[in-house]
């Protein structure tokens, strides 16, 4: 980059020479901050490509072997940083692909764009080879893919409309913002400059509001907090740890939001969602007051919309979220309060508490229970729980676990110990949103962005099936210290396990037919071990960590432990006798 083009993409101060919009769309993303980009290169973007050459020395580009995948780890990227995530794809089959990876960005409020290149101007409204109406097809909505979804017509207005996408992405509610560039825009000359570094803009919860909060804590006898979400800051999540200590609440996370609070603090009371320990389910059910802070109160944090029942629960509610259009679309909250994240924690801290409260036993309790469920019956030949709880042991702290969708997640979630982000940043990387195959892609773009870090993906047989070809891109960027432990059990577990209860006898479609999953790994460069046996497991992972470049363990397990608290052989049994009874 030239010092002139560097002047004026830093201040703006200077009108900077004309240049191709594809170069001047990489000096945007540059003052936006940004280093890296993932994408799966294409000729509706060749100019944008020459861009990230001309610019080497400032931003590199990530070519991934998938879009589906140069879209996870766009997401992860967000998720990690806390600013938009990068992926760039070309039409039509690219910008299909990559719409996964949107879809997780949406529904786990990550912020990200995603710029999909598009026939030429004279082409359009004709079905041109791979044409396709991004707006209409990833429209914004409620219950859409993209906060906005915009297309760049003009050179003169590309930098325009990258600022746009970069507030869009981390105002209010953070999310995925989609932008379109036509082939033959990106190839025309402008002199735009661009524009500043976009900062979210933090709204603060009303005076009265908080007021009203305190009052509602002060008549509860059985309190209980679920945070999560994204937004949150370093200061903001020690901010709430003060707050909880300070009145003395049980904290449990929402759905894959397990390192917003420290699970080795004594007020944790584990995670609220999928394979929740029965014992804070009951809790939940049980309190009398429910502060929800930042999570979106979803299908899988309330257990289908039964913790808290839809509309109105049982339990006083009070919903603290970013998004204005997320507060009563669900529930129809006692209190609800408008903030950002970046600010929820200390306008929850300044909330003056009592010299004491009638619930410190009720918050004990909670975190007893917690740490029961760190304990179950051993499994044999190879014990899951054993395994992830090695992992903890001798993983760094400052390790980021990732996962995609499956039920081999759940002993991930159960045994392993997030710290709160006020450690070590963003240390678990999963989607809400139940994509198979996100583990993977997510763990090799934290390599690539922190090296320094210890990254561990934990995979099923079908989930890392589903973006395995990202291995190449690992090996190909020089991904260090990243193990991708792979639980093969020869089936699509979730489905199966669905399969037996409601269908039992009637399996059809989830058998899996896997390769040799260390050999594969090889071929990709990596190093690999098969791991049988619960005592193997630990010299392995050892020797993974020592190695310091990728490696896979495959880890082979019985079909029939099928999540950490029952077997295929006990649903078949509450089956026959669900049948029995009729």
């Amino acid at each position: 980059m030239t010092t002139e083009i560097a002047v004026a993409t830093a201040t703006g101060a200077a009108r900077p020479p004309a240049r191709m919009a594809g170069h001047v769309l990489v000096e945007a993303l540059i003052a936006q901050g940004v280093d890296t980009c993932f994408g799966v290169p294409g000729e509706s973007y060749l100019a944008v490509l020459d861009g990230f050459h001309e610019y080497r020395d400032w931003i590199r580009f990530i070519a991934c072997r998938q879009e589906g995948g140069a879209a996870f780890m766009a997401e992860a990227q967000g998720k990690l940083s806390g600013r938009p995530g990068i992926c760039f794809v070309t039409r039509g089959p690219g910008a299909t692909n990559a719409s996964i990876g949107l879809h997780t960005a949406f529904q786990d409020s990550t912020p990200m764009v995603l710029f999909i290149g598009q026939v030429a101007s004279d082409q359009r409204d004709r079905e041109a080879f791979q044409e396709v109406d991004y707006q209409q097809m990833l429209g914004p909505g409620t219950l859409g893919m993209a906060k906005w979804v915009g297309e760049v017509h003009s050179a003169d207005r590309l930098p325009e409309y990258v600022a746009r996408a970069f507030h869009t992405a981390l105002q209010g509610r953070p999310g995925p913002v989609v932008l379109v560039l036509p082939e033959d825009m990106l190839t025309q000359t402008t002199d735009a400059p661009v524009l500043p570094r976009a900062e979210p803009a933090h709204a603060w919860p009303a005076p009265g509001p908080l007021r009203d909060l305190r009052a509602m804590l002060m008549a509860a006898q059985r309190p209980f907090v679920i945070a999560g979400g994204s937004g949150w800051t370093n200061e903001s999540v020690q901010a709430l740890q003060r707050f909880a200590e300070n009145w003395s609440l049980p904290v449990g996370c929402g759905f894959r939001f397990q390192d917003t609070f420290d699970n080795r603090h004594p007020l944790y009371a584990g995670d609220v969602g999928i394979g929740i320990n029965p014992a804070l389910a009951k809790r939940v059910r049980d309190a009398d007051l429910v502060l929800a802070v930042g999570v979106r109160l979803g299908e899988m944090t309330t257990n289908g919309y039964t913790l808290l029942q839809a509309p109105r629960p049982a339990q006083k509610l009070v919903h603290v979220h970013a998004g204005a259009e997320e507060l009563g679309r669900v529930y129809a909250a006692d209190l609800m309060l408008q903030s950002s994240m970046a600010c929820a924690g200390k306008a929850l801290e300044a909330l003056a508490a009592p010299t004491s409260v009638p619930w410190t036993g009720w918050a004990e309790s909670a975190h007893a229970d917690y740490r029961a469920n760190l304990v179950a019956p051993p499994v044999e030949p190879l014990d899951l729980g054993a395994v992830m709880q090695t992992v903890q042991r001798l993983a760094p702290e400052d390790t980021v676990y990732t996962n995609g969708a499956g039920n081999y997640s759940g002993w991930l979630h159960r045994y392993v110990q997030y710290f709160g982000l006020q450690h070590h940043g963003r240390t678990q990387l999963a989607c809400t949103s139940g994509a198979m195959g996100y583990g993977l892609p997510a763990a090799v773009a934290a390599s690539l962005l922190h090296p320094q870090r210890t990254v561990v993906n934990v995979a099923g047989d079908g989930d890392l099936l589903m973006t395995g070809q990202e291995m190449a891109t690992a090996t190909g960027y020089g991904a260090g210290r990243l193990i991708s432990i792979v639980v093969d059990n020869g089936t699509y577990g979730t489905i199966r396990m669905h399969q037996e209860r409601e269908y039992p006898g009637r399996v059809s479609g989830s058998d899996l037919f896997n390769p040799d999953f260390c050999a594969l790994a090889r071929a990709y460069g990596w190093q690999a071990a098969k791991v049988d046996r619960t005592a193997d497991f630990e010299p392995a992972f050892a020797a993974a960590l020592a190695a310091g470049q990728p490696t896979l363990l495959h880890l082979k397990l019985d079909a029939d432990v099928i999540t950490t608290r029952t077997t295929i052989g006990a649903i078949r049994k509450a089956a026959a006798a669900r049948q029995a009874k009729t």
